[in-house]
């Protein structure tokens, strides 16, 4: 009888001891706070290299990547497993800064052999093992565990920058094997002590901002067990995309002379030793006879760094999130992977505000993406609308929801020319009989912005609309088809919408007159892989897209679309005086707007 009431007891203890181990808890489809895992004294921070299965560097051994981890105590005292939220960088280590000479020097005829430009180094930023304290406050409390890698030769990880290349893809594959128990790992960076994750139970999700949003995206390309969900920010998709547009050299908007070969020795932090190897053959010769800055056409080189061409093996359920007005990485980066995910069937979602470079989903979307595709909790959040857009009026955290993007109800209105140069011409959906032809002087002295306020200039072709009576909703992607002209074998094409009278008490993005912006080399009319330089005077046709958008036009506005050659913010500056000539009869434009063209119609009547 004693024995009998003495397992009785131990059983009620086992079991109170039992129910007193800490989990996480959801509530409304979301981890919570867990008061257990908010005390950051108690939470375990540790470091080690996980093995890859490239060299990368060349020295004969595969490259280790830099691991850090950042997990609640629980998960070594109570055995607790948990998923983890994974960041990479090529950042974490420092950057080279804005060291004079580091950007090409732009000021040079259109396909001119450019004048060599300083080659940098970076010094190693730091001595403490701890990569990065991004994602850990947010992420811990809430029951995850935050691991982050510096990717390949930057930081303490082994291997060379490629900028794109396959390396930076397999390198947060290795760590997400590793994780799963597929990989080894070591305590060291040359040692043979094992290290494993014990306390991982291999559902892995991938966030950050640029670069670090362009990895997750990277990863997922692999097809790696494992990386159930990504929530890319502001991603780099292509890196023709970044440095090139529609077969014309052109730089990120506040990076004017930056090129791929730029990025490289901006990140490239890895072992001193190891860096004259790295440069001879990345930098000096794959980049150097891949990049092209004399045509800017796209070639082999540009299509192994574009993760569109890689994405067959993806699995991993994908939020994208991004700015209708980064001028960085541009709108398109995160749409073009967006449309590619949701016709292979993947959970896709997109979130997009009008701001800038940067800005992640409301923490409540993340948490929700994340809660069902790592914690393998139902909340329906594939059910959730396809499509998350910060109008005018809402805040970041409030956008309106559409059942996908671009908004369903948005259909293709073409316009076309009517002559006004030098001051403003027409842009009508009525096809009059228009023969003209325009011409504008390349001068690059002028900003987009002003040739767009000017009241009369022979810089630039400026077409509007008439006045709105109504607020007009653009939700989509412009194009432009172009019948054109140069005095030169080369010539800018800058096209932009515009949204006018220019207010200049604006601020912030969110209210900018710029309403999408498109660039294109007409050398390239016929092929993205070949250009063939123009014969002067003659005109050739041409269609390229602009930027995604989606924004109101408020009524007492009209829709601009600006033409001129070289944009001081982003193209080759050759000396002023190119005359770009334009068809109007072989030139239209194309809206995505609400309601179509009875829409349009019906605010301007």
């Amino acid at each position: 009888m004693k024995k009998i009431v003495f397992i009785a007891i131990l059983m009620s203890y086992t079991f109170i001891i039992a129910q007193e181990k800490v989990t996480p808890i959801f509530k409304d489809g979301e981890a919570q706070i867990v008061p257990e895992f908010e005390d950051e004294s108690k939470w375990l921070r540790h470091d080690l290299w996980v093995e890859t299965t490239f060299d990368s560097d060349g020295d004969g051994k595969l490259d280790r990547m830099h691991v850090s981890v950042t997990r609640p105590a629980q998960t070594e005292t109570e055995g607790l497993k948990l998923p983890v939220v994974y960041e990479s960088s090529p950042y974490y280590a420092g950057t080279a800064g804005n060291v004079p000479g580091l950007f090409w020097d732009v000021k040079h005829e259109i396909g001119a052999k450019e004048k060599p430009r300083t080659r940098v180094e970076v010094k190693r930023r730091g001595k403490r093992p701890i990569i990065s304290n991004s994602q850990i406050k947010t992420w811990v409390p809430r029951g995850y565990i935050v691991v982050h890698s510096s990717s390949p030769g930057t930081g303490l990880s082994d291997g060379s920058p490629t900028v794109g290349g396959d390396n930076e893809s397999l390198a947060p594959k290795a760590v997400i094997d590793w994780l799963n128990g597929r990989a080894k790992g070591y305590t060291s960076r040359e040692g043979n002590e094992t290290v494993t994750a014990f306390w991982s139970t291999g559902k892995v999700g991938m966030t950050g901002t640029s670069y670090n949003g362009t990895i997750p995206l990277a990863a997922a390309t692999t097809g790696v067990d494992g990386l159930e969900a990504i929530i890319p920010v502001a991603p780099n998709t292509s890196y023709y995309h970044y440095y090139r547009s529609n077969g014309l050299v052109r730089s990120p908007g506040g990076y004017l002379g930056e090129d791929i070969d730029v990025l490289y020795d901006f990140i490239h932090s890895g072992k001193e030793e190891n860096r004259p190897r790295n440069n001879r053959v990345v930098r000096d010769n794959e980049m150097a006879n891949g990049m092209d800055r004399i045509t800017g056409d796209y070639n082999d080189f540009w299509a192994g760094r574009d993760y569109l061409n890689d994405m067959k093996p993806m699995k991993a359920a994908l939020l994208m999130s991004h700015g209708f007005n980064d001028w960085n990485v541009m709108p398109e980066h995160s749409y073009r992977i967006y449309k590619k995910a949701s016709e292979m069937g993947l959970p896709t979602q997109i979130y997009y505000h009008q701001y800038g470079h940067g800005g992640p989903p409301p923490l409540k979307m993340m948490n929700r993406w994340f809660t069902k595709y790592l914690h393998r909790i139902n909340n329906n959040v594939e059910k959730d609308a396809k499509a998350w857009i910060v109008r005018e009026t809402d805040t970041p955290n409030e956008p309106t929801p559409y059942t996908e993007y671009p908004n369903p109800d948005a259909k293709s209105v073409q316009f076309h020319l009517v002559a006004g140069a030098p001051t403003a011409g027409k842009l009508t959906t009525d096809k009059e009989l228009n023969n003209a032809k325009e011409t504008l002087v390349d001068n690059y002295s002028f900003s987009a912005e002003t040739l767009a306020k000017a009241p009369n200039t022979n810089h630039r072709l400026l077409y509007v609309t008439p006045t709105l009576k109504e607020d007009i909703h653009i939700s989509g992607t412009a194009s432009i088809s172009i019948k054109a002209a140069s005095s030169k074998e080369a010539v800018n094409l800058s096209v932009y919408l515009v949204s006018l009278p220019w207010n200049e008490g604006r601020k912030t993005k969110i209210t900018d007159n710029i309403i999408t912006k498109g660039w294109a080399d007409l050398q390239n009319y016929k092929s993205l892989t070949k250009s063939k330089p123009l014969t002067k005077g003659k005109f050739y046709e041409m269609t390229f897209e602009l930027q995604p958008d989606d924004q109101i036009i408020k009524k007492g506005q009209q829709i601009g679309l600006l033409i001129f050659s070289s944009d001081n913010k982003h193209t080759i500056l050759p000396k002023p005086g190119t005359e770009l000539t334009v068809d109007l009869s072989g030139t239209t434009l194309k809206i995505p707007i609400v309601g179509g063209k009875l829409a349009f119609e019906k605010a301007t009547k």
